[in-house]
């Protein structure tokens, strides 16, 4: 799994489902007069879906030394947020379905739909919230510094 998905994955962007395990069963004796009563089975869980998925379609170096290219189409379910946070460089948002709303640090909120871009210097603390009921999905396309988290979480 690459580094930003673990960041966001261990920051419970995802949401994992419950894990259910049965209860053992008590064995009767030969001396017991009734059997022991059994526990129910354990029903199995359907996995839900991520809340927010990411998709890298392309990273490549750039001929400025030490930075990168990063392509990602990012999936936020109803009502997902990105919480608070920040890239080592600038990110370009194209709007592909969807209704998102961007919360940048110092500005008013921008809700964007199908075909608006958005521009997030470099640093800018930012989060990201799907105020749409559908599926809403951008494509970030990220000029960032090589080495540092592509994500990093803000308080």
């Amino acid at each position: 799994m690459p580094a930003m998905l673990r960041s966001l994955a261990s920051a419970a962007l995802l949401l994992p489902a419950a894990a259910q395990a049965a209860t053992p069963t008590p064995t009767p004796t030969a001396a017991a007069q009734t059997p022991a009563p059994t526990a129910p089975a354990a029903r199995p869980t359907a996995a839900r879906p991520p809340a927010i998925a990411r998709t890298d379609l392309q990273r490549h170096d750039l001929s400025v030394a030490g930075h990168e290219a990063i392509q990602t189409r990012v999936d936020f379910a109803p009502g997902a947020i990105a919480p608070r946070h920040r890239h080592p460089g600038e990110e370009i948002v194209f709007i592909l379905r969807g209704t998102l709303e961007y919360r940048l640090d110092g500005q008013p909120p921008v809700r964007l739909n199908p075909g608006q871009v958005l521009f997030i210097p470099a640093g800018q603390v930012h989060e990201v919230r799907n105020v749409g009921t559908v599926v809403a999905s951008e494509l970030a396309t990220y000029v960032v510094e090589k080495g540092p988290p592509l994500i990093t979480l803000v308080p």
